[in-house]
């Protein structure tokens, strides 16, 4: 072969190489990524939907999970629907592992109750309205 052939050659083994570490690699990894959360789901696991549905994972399935996304209302959803796991109630086991708590899970189970108590005044206060519109339009 030629020098010029030789180069060309050289470069096409460059480029793909470059090619290879930016692009096909780091998508492998997240695809690896990616099934290492849908296989490491459990009970009790906070998820996030692909649709934007927060719940709580009742029930493993072979290809799907339960979720509870409010009181006594559950949901099946197909594992490959859940973008990620929001938070995990942590188990004496991992909490040996780790050797510490996990404070962030305390806060954010405080900020839930916060959230329900915001979602009640917020319904009461609709609830208000609704009847002072409501007496308006009688008085009219």
């Amino acid at each position: 072969m030629s020098q010029q052939n030789m180069s060309l050659v050289l470069y096409f083994v460059v480029f793909f190489g470059i090619m290879y570490f930016l692009m096909i690699r780091p998508q492998q990894k997240q695809a690896k990524q990616r099934q290492a959360l849908l296989n490491g789901m459990r009970v009790k696991d906070r998820v996030l939907t692909a649709g934007g549905i927060y719940g709580k994972i009742t029930k493993v399935k072979d290809n799907s999970v339960m979720l509870q996304i409010a009181d006594k209302v559950e949901i099946e959803v197909a594992k490959s629907g859940i973008t990620s796991i929001e938070n995990r109630d942590i188990t004496a086991e991992d909490a040996k592992k780790n050797g510490k708590k996990n404070d962030k899970n305390d806060k954010n189970s405080k900020s839930d109750k916060g959230d329900k108590n915001n979602q009640n005044d917020t319904g009461i206060n609709l609830e208000k309205e609704e009847s002072q519109a409501n007496s308006k339009q009688e008085n009219t």
